[in-house]
């Protein structure tokens, strides 16, 4: 089995809902990812929208975490999976985007007022809006850019019944940003 079919069980395995919102796991990774690639995002960015969430497919303790009120980093699980696979400029875009969250709270008025009910929530147990400091650091840091970019779409991609291609349209992406083995 090939590292893309093994991470493309794993999403399919992701038919429970995502949080509170009307769509999947499933559903949601590839609505982020179509929103990449209807915004002109590269492959990495693409297969990295696609995969932004895939802590919470791969840690057991993922739900009992969100219901506990904790943040599971999902972000830091989902990067340190795929960091086998992939390089920088899949994994970083993923490890950054909670963060990513939080710069844009701090930074950017009226977009906490654009998060899903399940989003604010978890924005208070990951830390809350940074802090200016915070938000100066962040915006320096390699990959804090597309992790913005992702952050945008990750927030919209919760819309039931939206019109997406299937999950195998990414592949070429995937494929295309892994790294020499």
């Amino acid at each position: 089995m090939t590292a893309i079919d093994t991470i493309f069980d794993t999403l399919r395995a992701g038919q429970k809902h995502y949080g509170e919102s009307a769509v999947t796991q499933l559903e949601h990774a590839i609505q982020c990812a179509t929103r990449a690639e209807h915004g002109g995002a590269g492959a990495a960015l693409v297969a990295a929208s696609l995969l932004h969430d895939f802590g919470h497919l791969v840690n057991p303790d993922d739900r009992a975490a969100a219901s506990r009120g904790e943040d599971g980093e999902h972000e830091c699980v989902a990067a340190d999976y795929l960091a086998r696979w992939f390089g920088d400029e899949v994994i970083l875009p993923i490890r950054l985007h909670v963060a990513a969250k939080r710069y844009l709270t701090a930074t950017e008025p009226g977009y906490a007022a654009t998060l899903s009910r399940a989003s604010v929530l978890s924005l208070a147990a990951q830390g809350g809006p940074f802090s200016p400091e915070e938000a100066r650091c962040f915006a320096e840091l390699p990959g804090a850019a597309d992790a913005i970019r992702l952050r945008r779409w990750d927030e919209r991609a919760k819309e039931k019944g939206a019109a997406t291609p299937a999950l195998d349209h990414f592949r070429p992406c995937l494929e295309a940003s892994l790294k020499a083995q």
